[in-house]
Order: structure tokens, then sequence, then C-alpha cells
């Protein structure tokens, strides 16, 4: 368990201590994909959901994620953040929207999680709301594709 530093030497899971390390500036930015039936994007974009902006919406459900990522992920550290940006990007010849949220601090720890929260909660937002046309909807290839800060230093997804 040595290499997974959520575990002590026992094997049990404790949060990590980051109280030694240097507080840097650090962001990180991730992206998933929902995938959806043409005539549920067509909605989206035209604004004619019954339930108001869609994407608005999700928007402000992905930045509200981020910021309460410690309490949903059992060992992350709460942190100040300095900076939440989700945005969406449609792709109408296949019928999905790409979302991708990145979030920064300066801090002791990086922020990888609460970019991967903040895109999950925003495409499940998409997805509640959507639901009632579109139960198929899939939310595809969510992942971490940037970060910069800290010892480990800058890593971007080839």
């Amino acid at each position: 368990m040595a290499d997974f530093s959520h575990f002590n030497e026992a094997g049990e899971a404790h949060m990590v201590d980051v109280g030694h390390k240097d507080s840097t500036q650090r962001y990180g930015i991730a992206q998933g994909w929902i995938q959806m039936q043409p005539k549920t994007l067509d909605l989206i974009l035209s604004g004619g959901h019954r339930k108001g902006d869609v994407l608005g919406i999700a928007r402000i459900a992905g930045i509200q994620a981020a910021k309460r990522t410690w309490e949903l992920v059992p060992l992350c550290h709460p942190l100040l953040l300095t900076h939440i940006s989700v945005d969406f990007e449609p792709f109408p010849e296949e019928a999905r929207i790409r979302c991708r949220a990145r979030v920064e601090t300066r801090g002791q720890t990086g922020v990888e999680m609460e970019a991967l929260c903040a895109v999950q909660i925003a495409l499940l937002t998409i997805y509640d709301m959507c639901k009632g046309v579109d139960r198929g909807m899939q939310i595809q290839s969510v992942g971490l594709i940037e970060k910069a800060g800290g010892k480990s230093g800058h890593w971007v997804r080839e």
C-alpha cells in the first residue's frame, strides 16, 4: 500500500497530511461528454426545454460541486478555491455535449478532484433535466486532462 498515499503503513485509510507542503498556485482541468438523441440536443440548444436553461443550471451545479467536493469524497481536503469555470461545447453532428471544468487554488494540495467532480455533477444535471425526454443519454469519458502545481508539477493527458 506504500504507493497509495491515502493508506497508512497498516493499510488503513487516512487523510493525507499536507501541513508540511508549500502553498503553490495549482489548477486542474477535467472534461467529459454526454451523448443524447439529436432532438434532445436541439431542445437544449434552442432553449425550448420546459425546465429552463439546461446548460446554465448545469454550469451552476458544476461550480457548486467543485466547492463541495471535500464533503462528497471522504479523504479530500476542504480547499479555498480561487477560480472555477465550467464550460460546455455542443457537437451537433455527434449529438453530444462536452463539459470542461477548470478549478484553481493557491494551496498545499491539488484541485484535480474538484475539477472531476464539477464535470460529473454538471453532466448529471443535464441528464436529470432531460431524462423525461431521453432516458438513454450516456455520460462518457470523464477524466483529468491537465494539472499544474505542487511537487509533481505539470501534467497533460496525451
